[in-house]
């Protein structure tokens, strides 16, 4: 339990946080991961739903997923991220935001690699901007893979308002193409922070 001050009407509380989510433990933890119901509570005073902002290490052994949840700019303690960063077939993810650590579950249950997925969004937000400059920065996030044919489904805000694009799979076979002759564009070892800022670096 933690204290946290009601973003509406200011009072404190206390509200559950977890350090760790390991969800061959606990199945049921993944579903309220990935709907967002684990990291929001509400105000016993009025009522308020709010967003509970604390670190977290996301465990998935039968996936072999690792995702530490570290708002801010802090890093994970080096001597835990050694102690994983070799785990055969792992993939270690670091995250700023609990939309963040959402997405990166949805795409691992997708069977999608999420550094090709951030090309996929490179690519895509570039065709948005050439219809509405104002998308040119959007922050895409990946919902699902829908219909016959795998497209996929991405959601960004726009204006005030969220807009959902459904984007070809042929777009992310060609961004997996571009990545195949972009060998340097790979993620850190360890716990490495994969998004746009990440793939902004390699691609102007």
């Amino acid at each position: 339990m933690a204290l946290a001050s009601c973003s509406n009407c200011g009072k404190q509380t206390e509200v559950e946080v977890r350090q760790s989510i390991n969800v061959a433990l606990d199945p049921d933890l993944k579903a309220r991961v990935k709907d967002g119901s684990l990291f929001v509570w509400e105000c016993p005073y009025c009522g308020h739903r709010n967003l509970a902002k604390y670190q977290t290490l996301y465990h998935d052994p039968d996936a072999k997923l690792m995702v530490w949840l570290l708002p801010g700019s802090e890093q994970p303690p080096k001597a835990v991220a050694d102690a994983v960063k070799d785990l055969e077939g792992y993939t270690l993810r670091l995250v700023r935001e609990v939309g963040d650590l959402i997405e990166k579950v949805n795409i691992h249950d997708a069977a999608l690699d999420d550094t090709v997925l951030e090309m996929c969004k490179w690519v895509t937000r570039r065709e948005l901007a050439a219809k509405n400059p104002e998308a040119a920065d959007a922050a895409l996030r990946f919902l699902r893979l829908e219909g016959a044919d795998n497209d996929l489904v991405m959601a960004f805000p726009l204006n005030g308002q969220m807009q959902v694009v459904n984007i070809g799979f042929n777009v992310y076979e060609d961004a997996r193409g571009i990545l195949s002759r972009n060998p340097s564009v790979k993620p850190a070892e360890g716990f490495a922070l994969v998004d746009a800022a990440w793939i902004d670096q390699f691609f102007r």
